[in-house]
């Protein structure tokens, strides 16, 4: 099963177009994928105490948990991934161990080209997670309204998507 994170609380989020088409590719495919949009599942902010106890934090570490894969749709803002997936990351911390973990980001230009880098060592350093070496990385001029209008982002998020379920495929047979 892959967990699929849509991390952006915006409505005209691009990011969770990425993640849907990841998603809708998958699905095609016949893989089993778990939708986990933090737009429908608010988190409290990580206080280190009692935000550990929410009950939708446990929601969201059971999904993550569950996951052979995980594949994180989040914005760029200030050079790295938005605060409200940096909040999820640290609110279920073990739940993503040895967990391939893939990324679809969506930005306003195309200078912070390596900013995910710093999510991504993160994953690998405190909770050994196999970062898949394929992102998406996605600017403004890539979309029209609602819709993905690049054929290149599309043909990428599909490749992401694919690539991710192989890797917890091979992570869960090993």
């Amino acid at each position: 099963m892959i967990t699929i994170v849509s991390s952006s609380l915006n409505s005209e989020s691009n990011s969770r177009l990425l993640a849907l088409e990841a998603k809708r590719v998958l699905e095609s495919e016949g893989h089993a994928v778990t939708w986990l949009d933090l737009r429908d599942l608010p988190l409290p902010l990580c206080d280190g105490g009692a935000a550990y106890g929410h009950p939708n934090v446990a929601i969201a570490g059971k999904m993550l948990a569950d996951a052979d894969a995980v594949i994180v749709a989040t914005a760029i803002y200030n050079y790295d991934g938005n605060a409200a997936v940096k909040n999820l990351i640290e609110l279920t911390g073990a739940s993503w161990e040895n967990k391939p973990v893939g990324f679809l980001c969506a930005a306003g230009g195309l200078s912070s080209y390596m900013s995910i880098m710093s999510l991504a060592n993160s994953l690998m350093l405190d909770f050994r997670s196999v970062i898949v070496p394929r992102f998406v990385y996605a600017t403004g001029s890539d979309f029209d309204a609602d819709r993905i209008s690049s054929a290149d982002v599309v043909r990428r998020t599909a490749d992401l998507a694919r690539a991710t379920a192989r890797f917890g495929s091979a992570l869960k047979a090993a």
